[in-house]
């Protein structure tokens, strides 16, 4: 089977890493792919949003299924592009991926199928946003519309800061037009968490559960990012909160996507409040984590692109999942000044000693080649992920494994997994 990925940041590359372990696999190719990545197969300097292009390169190299990693393509049409050729695709069509790509659309859905989530109010004007502001109760969330790399929520815990916040996305424009409209939400407090489903529109197959950490710094402390690292299992949600997940949220979702005309078929990504009145979510997303795909391709026994290609084809009952007993813990290693300003171009050392430990990972994100050495290119740098028998030895083993590599800046958070321990 030719394969084709979408993206070159860390998730893809856990992706490509997972799918080069298939016996189904003949040749993989992925669109732009990273350095890590070109270790397993050929990489193309495509633009990934440049849906037209990549559905023509696919027909042309007789590509028999695309596997898309980010959200960007998806809210741009891949997958529309790819089945008017006729080409297998993992990944929802455009309009979908609007549970994603419009955060007001996806309020709307759930408020309209009673899907438990904040209440949340939907404004098209500062003068609106801001009024509204004046009296609502604090703290509360400010949320762009549209996409922004994880990085378009905002906690406000008092009336200026919501205002700098609104000014900054409404009247400055910092997110350009996904600001053109923005989601304001009530603050909830739990414990959050990462929940993954596959789903083919009918069937729906409920992944293992991981928490990962957004904000910054240790102790959830500055702003929001990409994400600083997850883990898997999750302790505190038991089989009980599990199956309530899937009854009350992941099902109704489905279905209410199927009854509005969009059908959904992909990965569909919940993110949760653990409120003291239940799950809730916080948002949608249509497609895998980065960096919770890390830890979870560390944990899959199964072989994931037999699973992917099953919940394509609309075959997704016909699936078996296997997990490992063990645990696992992705660690980000974040060019300094991220989600800010920061510098690149700077040579990376340790790999060559990390990648002969036993069950560590490095999955590459913002890294490049330069003159033979690899050198940092990005926010989010390396995903050093890493499996052990359980949380406590999982964490012990990727810690180590960040201990051997060095960058100027290198900044990480060294607190991840301590919730479940």
């Amino acid at each position: 089977m030719k394969v084709l990925i979408v993206g070159g940041g860390g998730r893809e590359h856990a992706l490509a890493w997972k799918i080069a372990q298939s016996p189904k696999l003949k040749k993989l190719y992925s669109v732009p792919g990273n350095v890590g990545m070109a270790e397993l197969g050929e990489c193309v300097k495509l633009n990934p949003t440049d849906v037209e292009e990549i559905a023509e390169f696919a027909e042309k190299q007789n590509i028999d299924f695309v596997v898309v990693g980010p959200e960007a393509p998806l809210a741009a049409g891949i997958a529309d592009a790819l089945i008017k050729r006729k080409i297998l695709v993992f990944g929802p069509k455009r309009r979908a991926a609007e549970i994603e790509s419009s955060k007001a659309f996806a309020r709307r859905l759930m408020k309209k199928h009673n899907i438990p989530g904040p209440n949340a109010e939907i404004f098209a004007t500062y003068q609106a946003a801001k009024a509204y502001i004046t009296e609502a109760k604090m703290p509360l969330v400010i949320k762009v519309d549209g996409l922004a790399s994880g990085k378009g929520a905002f906690v406000c815990f008092d009336r200026e800061e919501a205002n700098d916040v609104l000014e900054q996305i409404m009247r400055e424009h910092s997110f350009g037009d996904a600001g053109n409209r923005v989601v304001v939400e009530e603050y909830l407090e739990g414990e959050e968490v990462s929940f993954f489903a596959l789903t083919d529109g009918t069937t729906i197959m409920p992944l293992e559960t991981v928490q990962d950490y957004k904000r910054v710094f240790d102790n959830d402390m500055g702003p929001n990012t990409g994400g600083m690292g997850s883990y898997s299992p999750v302790p505190f949600v038991t089989k009980e909160l599990y199956e309530d997940i899937e009854k009350k949220i992941l099902i109704p979702t489905v279905h209410a996507m199927r009854v509005e005309g969009r059908s959904y078929k992909g990965v569909l990504y919940a993110g949760l409040m653990l409120t003291k009145d239940g799950p809730k979510v916080l948002e949608f997303n249509a497609r895998f984590g980065d960096p919770e795909m890390q830890v979870l391709v560390l944990r899959l026994k199964s072989d994931i692109l037999e699973l992917l290609q099953l919940c394509a084809e609309e075959r997704l009952a016909e699936a078996k999942v296997e997990w490992g007993k063990g645990a696992a813990v992705c660690v980000v290693l974040a060019s300094g000044g991220y989600p800010g300003k920061y510098e690149v171009g700077y040579p990376i050392k340790g790999l060559k000693d990390v990648s002969k430990m036993k069950d560590v990972v490095v999955f590459h994100a913002g890294t490049e080649l330069k003159n033979g050495e690899i050198v940092t290119a990005g926010g989010r740098v390396l995903g050093v992920g890493a499996y052990g028998k359980d949380i406590k030895e999982a964490q012990q083993r990727a810690y180590e494994a960040v201990s051997y590599i060095k960058f100027n800046d290198m900044h990480y958070r060294s607190d991840i997994a301590e919730k479940a321990l």
